[in-house]
């Protein structure tokens, strides 16, 4: 009787009442180490709360924090020729791209947006380091001409997060050639007299530093974030000497002049609002938000009384 009420019961018992815990409820930080629950981790806009160290984040996610309200309209990009040079290497070029998309839920590796931040409208891209490691190809080039050409339509800033490993090797000389391509799209914004701002996030690298993430007006990076055209290692076993402490990150490259500003993600909407503006020559922002066009105060022509209208074109 002890066997069966000592152990057969419980088992039972500890069978029908497991619970299933998703796996994802917890990351932990790379560089400390501390766990994180998901949600205050999203809400700290993956920012770990211990160390402060910037996690990578997607374009879409960076986009909801970004936008008032999280509100954007993505801007159609023209799609390239699917794998040109007909590439393989340990898989074919295609399946790379459909796994990639089905981990990443998207399309391919940068995201461009048009919406306003804090009632400045502007439009804005950002690579995803995630889908194949944000690499620059066909599809990246096309975006930022893509935003270019908005952006000079509706007369808005650009505004690029960058954030990849270099160029596609998949598309071997073609992904080459998008260093010239976004850099004439660049040229197109000065030329129509619009702000070009470049947010380098961790990490930036390879032909995509020596292209459009160095052309901007401004250029302002996250903490810590490595920004170069050469890894350090590769540096180190070609000069044979070790390279000073923090060197390629973002703090170093403001103390030598490289960059303009590096700014904290909490900080980092404020602080593109204030450049834009006064860029543009515009008053500052004001603080606190409008109330919604819905639910504008108009006064009340038979009685006197202020009554809320719809405001909507």
């Amino acid at each position: 009787m002890n066997w069966i009420s000592n152990y057969v019961r419980p088992t039972i018992n500890s069978i029908f009442s497991r619970r299933e815990v998703p796996d994802n409820l917890w990351t932990k930080c790379d560089e400390c180490g501390t766990m994180l629950f998901h949600r205050e981790l999203s809400d700290n806009l993956h920012v770990c709360s211990n160390c402060e160290h910037h996690m990578v984040i997607t374009p879409r996610e960076r986009f909801n924090g970004l936008f008032d309200g999280g509100i954007f309209n993505e801007v159609k990009v023209p799609e390239p020729v699917a794998d040109p040079l007909g590439f393989r290497d340990q898989k074919k070029y295609p399946d790379r791209m459909k796994a990639a998309q089905k981990t990443t839920g998207e399309k391919e590796a940068m995201l461009v947006a048009e919406g306003e931040i804090d009632r400045t409208p502007i439009v804005a891209a950002a690579q995803d380091f995630s889908f194949m490691a944000g690499s620059m190809g066909m599809y990246v080039g096309n975006a930022i001409i893509a935003a270019a050409e908005r952006a000079v339509e509706l007369k808005r800033p650009l505004i690029l997060f960058s954030a990849a490993g270099g160029a596609r090797m998949q598309e071997g000389i073609l992904s080459l050639m998008q260093m010239p391509r976004t850099t004439v799209a660049v040229e197109m914004l000065k030329e129509a007299g619009l702000p070009y701002i470049v947010v380098l996030t961790h990490p930036t690298t390879g032909g995509v530093t020596a292209s459009y993430a160095m052309l901007g007006d401004v250029h302002i990076a996250e903490p810590n974030a490595l920004i170069c055209f050469a890894g350090p290692r590769v540096i180190e076993q070609t000069i044979r000497e070790k390279l000073p402490e923090g060197f390629q990150r973002a703090e170093y490259l403001l103390d030598h002049g490289m960059l303009d500003r590096v700014t904290h993600r909490s900080k980092m909407k404020e602080e593109l609002v204030t450049i834009v503006r006064m860029l543009l020559r515009l008053d500052p922002a004001v603080k606190g938000d409008l109330p919604p066009p819905d639910q504008i105060a108009l006064p009340d022509e038979s009685d006197g009384k202020t009554t809320k209208a719809d405001a909507k074109p």
